[in-house]
């Protein structure tokens, strides 16, 4: 038995004790291996004490995402918004980097907790303190979208080319002949055998490129005065 079960053991059963011990084992064992009864091994409890706690498998997994969110660095109090928000949002990243499963099950959330809607609420206050619009605000939500918890939606992953050298050529010819310019990019990016975006990718510079490319047009639209009145009919509108 190990030192950290052992301690799980020891502890008292509450909801914090049963979502960081559900934390600690999707970390140990990938979440695929979660399940209340292992969990329920795992602390040394019949399956049915974990229920007074939680009611059940998707109660569990929406704790487990407010666990994960608590890690999040609060806001930085007096600094300039641009930097506060990124330095936030890359704090994002580092908790889901920590937990590599986390992002599967935010993405799988149907609604909002308020541990959730809290962090929400306060990204939004960092930029309507800088000044913004609630309207420039609202659609730079939108624009961040899954890179405020951290990570980033990508749609079509790149699978793996094989791992022989010669049959990894030969794909790569083949794929050349039919899309050209994929290619011709994709093989241009230095590499991150982890990358969400594909082999070939330096996923951490990947995220912050796209972080800051946002955060720039985001000041620069926040400067012009925009406003979305007009945008929607298709003209681009300042004040």
């Amino acid at each position: 038995m190990t030192e950290r079960a052992e301690t799980l053991r020891r502890a008292p059963l509450n909801r914090d004790r049963v979502l960081r011990a559900a934390v600690a084992l999707a970390d140990d064992a990938g979440i695929e291996a979660l399940s209340m009864r292992k969990l329920a091994q795992e602390l040394g409890v019949v399956p049915m004490a974990l229920y007074k706690h939680v009611a059940n498998k998707e109660e569990l997994l929406d704790g487990m995402v407010d666990v994960i969110v608590g890690e999040i660095d609060p806001p930085i109090h007096g600094a300039e918004w641009k930097d506060a928000i990124r330095r936030r949002i890359l704090s994002a990243r580092q908790a889901l980097l920590r937990h590599r499963w986390a992002s599967h099950v935010i993405e799988s959330r149907t609604q909002a907790s308020p541990v959730v809607l809290d962090y929400m609420n306060s990204v939004i206050g960092m930029f309507l303190a800088g000044g913004f619009s609630a309207d420039l605000t609202h659609h730079v939500m939108h624009a961040l979208g899954s890179r405020m918890w951290g990570f980033t939606q990508e749609v079509f992953p790149t699978p793996p080319p094989p791992a022989d050298p010669d049959a990894q050529a030969a794909m790569f010819r083949q794929l050349a002949a039919r899309y050209p310019h994929i290619i011709e990019i994709a093989t241009a990016g230095s590499h991150d055998e982890g990358s969400a975006v594909g082999r070939g990718c330096d996923d951490q510079f990947e995220f912050e490129f796209a972080l800051d490319v946002l955060l720039d047009g985001f000041e620069r639209l926040h400067r012009q005065g925009w406003h979305s009145t007009g945008s929607r009919n298709g003209t681009r509108t300042a004040g």
